[in-house]
């Protein structure tokens, strides 16, 4: 089966299907940011993100040479954070340990931060022609409904188990274009909802669709729980500056800046700036922001936030500094408070005094 598998793929395949501006590339460091950046992340959502890093950090280099607060900004809503952060380390490490080039050895690839199986197998097989089996969630689905194997994908025997089944089906003679041929295969036919089984070249032999379980395979043995979050946010502001913090390593949303937070048990909206540290002069106008929410992979966060304004800012805590509110676009935050910030009075009063001085 696996001959017939690497015939059909390969007659299937049509580079123009998805014409994605990577996937004509050899250069590792496109290949490698495509493949980090595409990690949980739909296609159609990756690509200007994709083709934002390119613009804003050319090369390797020029990407480990920035600072870290820049990637974040240029990763920012497209979630995972700790997947930019590796980017940044992974970069750096190129530059200190390879001397600037990518490694064309699947192994020293394996080193890098944040590079796994996976990527490791993408970059060696797309940039080096390497004989190395690609295994995301496309290729998982494809082969599980193919040979009908319900061995959940998400268990250490799963994995292993469809690791040399791929490895087997791999046309080592083509290794590239077969990876991308079933990886499209997996996102245009094979699909997890609605599959075009009636028009699929490999309907003949899938044993799913013989045995009418294509919808029950792949099998994913754990359930997600997510923890309920609620988070108060204080954004308090004297008319030219406001108030943040950046958030630290033991948490959600590392390194993004964030304003002043109290999480409770449920919202609470009348929590005062003393509650949250912070010392200020009258007040001239208090706003309850609408409910705000967010679901991360392990989380469902619920948000508001109490928008004061007040005449001035005496004193803030140790972890806090006062920003700019012309500045504050320049930084990088949740999803969650960038949706507020596009909603802000506060934001919107600032622009529109500096659009009157202009």
């Amino acid at each position: 089966m696996s001959t017939t598998l690497k015939k059909h793929l390969s007659e299937w395949y049509n580079p123009a299907r998805r014409a994605l501006p990577w996937k004509k590339s050899k250069s590792p460091y496109q290949i490698w940011l495509s493949e980090i950046i595409l990690q949980q992340t739909r296609v159609e959502q990756g690509t200007p993100y994709y083709l934002a890093f390119t613009q804003r950090f050319p090369s390797v280099g020029d990407l480990a040479k920035a600072p870290l607060d820049d990637v974040l900004k240029t990763w920012e809503g497209l979630g995972y954070y700790s997947r930019a952060r590796n980017l940044h380390e992974a970069a750096r490490q190129v530059v200190s340990d390879f001397g600037g080039r990518f490694p064309a050895d699947y192994h020293e690839l394996l080193q890098l931060k944040g590079v796994g199986t996976y990527t490791a197998a993408a970059i060696a097989s797309f940039a080096f022609d390497l004989p190395y089996a690609v295994l995301d969630g496309n290729v998982f689905r494809v082969l599980s409904r193919y040979f009908g194997i319900d061995a959940p994908i998400d268990s250490t025997e799963g994995k292993k188990l469809f690791s040399k089944l791929a490895q087997e089906c791999l046309d080592t003679d083509n290794p590239a274009r077969h990876n991308q041929a079933i990886m499209d295969f997996g996102a245009l036919v094979c699909t997890p909802q609605n599959p075009s089984c009636y028009d699929c070249p490999l309907s003949g032999d899938c044993i799913a669709y013989r045995e009418k379980k294509v919808t029950q395979l792949p099998v994913k043995s754990k359930k997600i729980i997510k923890q309920h979050r609620h988070f108060n946010f204080l954004v308090i502001s004297d008319g030219n500056n406001t108030v943040v913090q950046q958030r630290g390593d033991r948490d959600i949303w590392k390194g993004l800046h964030q304003f002043p937070l109290l999480e409770t048990e449920l919202l609470q909206s009348h929590l005062t700036p003393v509650d949250f540290g912070i010392a200020h002069s009258d007040i001239s106008s208090f706003r309850l922001s609408d409910t705000y929410k967010q679901t991360l992979t392990h989380r469902f966060i619920v948000a508001h936030f109490l928008e004061l304004k007040v005449s001035g800012i005496l004193s803030i805590p140790e972890d806090c500094q006062l920003v700019s509110l012309s500045d504050i676009k320049q930084l990088a935050f949740p999803r969650i408070i960038r949706h507020y910030l596009q909603d802000s009075l506060l934001l919107h009063e600032n622009d529109r005094e500096a659009d009157m001085q202009i």
